[in-house]
């Protein structure tokens, strides 16, 4: 008899992966597949809600066959949370593709709300900002011809894809999220948790068509039978980054965590507390158990889609790993700065207006330069978010665990140790947003207990600041002149 394991779905921007969990926190089985991205226009990014649920299903199929439909203790899901899907509730059908997290469209809808923007911040403590859920939602109701209609005929629904999912898997029957996508909409007093009345007005949005809010670790409903012959509980829901930092750092106050995608997530863990900053997001970490925890959180709009961008538009690497030998290949930066504001910039700026620079070119710049400066770049950003964290929660942190795609490159790690002058730790377990998914889905399932899960993780290796504290400041200094030439271009 194969031994009992847990499923995550986890749904990312580029692609969906399911991945099975054994109890020592070992990987049963997986799968992924990526679905296509979508540019109507410049600055617009869109995916087709079907192409979410298409993979997902395929990558569940896949795992399930693998591990056996009746050693599923239960199903956990982690996504792309401000992502967001209009859909007809009884056909199932989407409004329109859903709008991606990344997308700048609604920046002028922002700007003409800014008289609101002191208000949201303090009950969400987002800022007002075309990367959140509302405005998003406002312009599927407002472009989509229509929308409204079936939206007074009670017709329409929206969610994450996490809400989609979770609707789709189980047949119709449940339409609900958790608070730390619900954080992220701009409609969610994180003060009271509940969708708020008076946000929902400022969107001009009905309550109507929102997803009841449960409990990271509820259980949301039962797998339909249709998908692999039995029902499987459902039982937890995070928000991707939410659910790295569970799987992390858990529940310890003195760590950051920072997982490296398509954009870079900088979190850290403030327990019951509510830290305030001007400059970084304050968001629900999750409700487990009953109990709150609040997290500060960085979000770095550009960080591995620089070196996709390196590839597919520029076309100066072939593939992302490239980039470690070509930054090896110098002995210095030369004075090249690359600011990848190529969708606005998030953490710490917030400023949508921000265009892309690359700064300091010569004749003697090759591509080898450019591909250091891009690396560089996620390193800046990210000391920019972990100095603020360490303002704002009075304290100085111990250690930023790392993950994703890009904390694999040797080059990029060693030299964020050396400018944000912390030590790096890379755990060996790169899929902590699947992990951490599956951890609290298994905290409801008792599959784990909160202490057998902080185990699982373990480091692969520590990098500690080498390069000189001085030339570390001149970097960063010449970083931040940089960035300034780029900020309101647009």
């Amino acid at each position: 008899m194969k031994p009992k394991v847990i499923v995550a779905f986890d749904l990312g921007t580029t692609g969906n992966r399911v991945m099975a969990f054994n109890r020592d926190g070992t990987v049963a089985a997986r799968s992924y597949y990526e679905f296509p991205q979508i540019f109507p226009q410049a600055g617009w990014v869109e995916h087709e809600p079907q192409a979410i649920l298409k993979t997902s299903l395929q990558a569940f199929q896949d795992v399930a066959a693998i591990v056996g439909p009746e050693n599923i203790e239960c199903i956990g899901i982690t996504n792309q949370r401000e992502t967001s899907i209009l859909w007809d509730k009884n056909s199932g059908q989407p409004v329109h593709n859903a709008i991606v997290w990344q997308d700048r469209r609604t920046g002028k809808m922002c700007r003409q709300l800014a008289v609101h923007q002191e208000l949201i911040k303090q009950k969400t403590g987002l800022f007002l900002d075309p990367y959140f859920s509302a405005t998003k939602i406002s312009w599927l109701i407002n472009q989509v011809p229509g929308v409204k209609e079936k939206i007074d005929r009670g017709e329409i629904i929206f969610g994450t894809p996490d809400t989609w999912l979770l609707w789709n898997l189980t047949g119709g029957k449940a339409h609900a999220t958790d608070p730390s996508n619900a954080s992220r909409t701009l409609l969610f007093d994180i003060n009271q948790m509940h969708f708020d009345q008076e946000l929902l007005k400022i969107f001009d949005i009905p309550a109507a068509i929102l997803p009841e809010v449960r409990d990271s670790d509820a259980i949301f409903g039962l797998l339909d039978k249709k998908f692999v012959g039995r029902e499987i509980p459902i039982t937890g829901i995070l928000g991707d980054q939410q659910a790295a930092l569970l799987a992390q750092c858990g529940w310890d106050k003195d760590l950051a965590k920072v997982t490296y995608g398509t954009g870079i997530f900088a979190m850290a863990n403030t327990l019951k507390e509510l830290c305030r900053s001007e400059r970084l997001v304050t968001t629900v970490a999750w409700k487990i158990g009953g109990e709150v925890n609040y997290a500060l959180e960085g979000s770095i709009f550009i960080g591995g889609a620089a070196l996709q961008w390196l590839r597919d538009g520029l076309q100066i690497i072939d593939q992302a790993s490239d980039s470690e030998s070509m930054a090896n290949a110098l002995e210095s930066n030369e004075g090249v700065y690359f600011v990848p504001a190529l969708q606005g910039l998030g953490a710490p700026y917030w400023d949508p207006q921000a265009r892309g620079l690359i700064i300091g070119l010569t004749r003697k710049t090759t591509t080898a330069n450019i591909a250091r400066a891009a690396l560089e770049a996620m390193a800046y950003q990210v000391r920019e978010v972990v100095d603020e964290m360490q303002v704002t929660m009075k304290q100085k942190l111990a250690v930023a665990r790392v993950d994703g795609g890009a904390a694999a490159n040797n080059f990029l790690m060693q030299f964020q140790a050396d400018i944000a002058r912390i030590a790096i730790e890379r755990t060996t377990m790169n899929e902590t947003t699947a992990l951490g998914a599956a951890g609290v889905s298994g905290f409801r399932a008792k599959f784990w207990s909160k202490e057998e899960f902080k185990k699982i993780i373990t480091k692969d290796r520590i990098f500690q600041p080498q390069l000189d504290e001085k030339i570390s400041a001149d970097y960063y200094d010449k970083w931040r002149q940089a960035v300034q030439r780029s900020l309101r271009w647009a």
